[in-house]
């Protein structure tokens, strides 16, 4: 958008709207310190921050059970997006065709997945579908209902991508001679890739957070594993603090990942 544009949707806040801005950042920053000290306060009244309720996590065998979940966590994540987000990527092109029964049958598997819960579809594959004789594996009864349902929201994902690259490039892929499929191949979806990464690392960051429900099928997740870890030390608090900063320091690296990555694609685009 250009400075013009912007201008034009949005006011440049003045001399009193930059300090009330400053003054209100201040305010927020302090609150947030406030609670994080007021939090830390009673943390140390109720004995939380006791060093032998922390050092119990440095212990070697506690490390590997909580490995052990953070392991089962990354393969459902990373087999979920290998093959939900290919899926996502052909039922948006189905969803594009100029076939109408492809495409409608493409809409209503997106809309479907995309309208309920992965929480019900798990309980389909463990309460449901066990009653008419269908039975999986804990391990696919995971993984199925985060591909079905990631495959519904990355296609929205991809779709949306498709429709924003720039309508001259169709045209000028078919004034060169390219039929629509290699216009869509080699043109097309190299570009539509690129303006979703973020999209796409947001949709892997929110297959990692569905792996949580693992403890639904009892599946050993790093949430599960943390889960029974409290039922052994009946340090609660302590517990699922550093199952979080793993699920943090996860989403940071695949953050950076993706700036990485979205960076290398752009210097191709640029030297190309």
């Amino acid at each position: 958008m250009s400075t013009s544009a912007t201008q034009v949707l949005f006011d440049a806040p003045g001399p009193k709207g930059r300090r009330r801005i400053l003054l209100l950042s201040v305010l927020s920053v302090v609150a947030i310190l406030a609670l994080l000290a007021g939090a830390l306060w009673q943390f140390q009244s109720n004995g939380q921050l006791d060093p032998g309720k922390w050092i119990v996590y440095l212990r070697v065998d506690y490390l590997a059970f909580l490995g052990q979940g953070l392991w089962g966590t990354l393969k459902v994540t990373a087999l979920a997006a290998v093959v939900a987000f290919p899926l996502g990527l052909l039922l948006a092109l189905a969803r594009l065709s100029r076939f109408r029964v492809l495409s409608t049958l493409a809409a209503v598997w997106i809309e479907f997945y995309r309208g309920i819960p992965m929480l019900l579809v798990v309980y389909a594959f463990l309460l449901a579908l066990p009653a008419f004789g269908v039975t999986f594996p804990r391990f696919w009864m995971l993984v199925i209902p985060m591909i079905l349902v990631s495959s519904a929201t990355t296609a929205e994902v991809f779709r949306a991508g498709i429709n924003a690259v720039d309508r001259g490039q169709h045209e000028a892929a078919a004034a060169i001679g390219l039929s629509r499929r290699d216009a869509m191949t080699s043109v097309i979806l190299p570009q539509a890739v690129r303006l979703v990464l973020p999209s796409l690392i947001l949709a892997l960051v929110t297959l990692l957070k569905d792996s949580t429900l693992g403890y639904v099928v009892s599946y050993n997740e790093l949430q599960f594993q943390g889960k029974t870890l409290v039922s052994i030390t009946r340090y609660l608090v302590q517990t699922y603090l550093v199952v979080s900063v793993i699920y943090i320091v996860i989403n940071f690296l695949l953050t950076r990942i993706a700036l990485a990555l979205d960076a290398r694609m752009k210097a191709r685009a640029a030297a190309g």
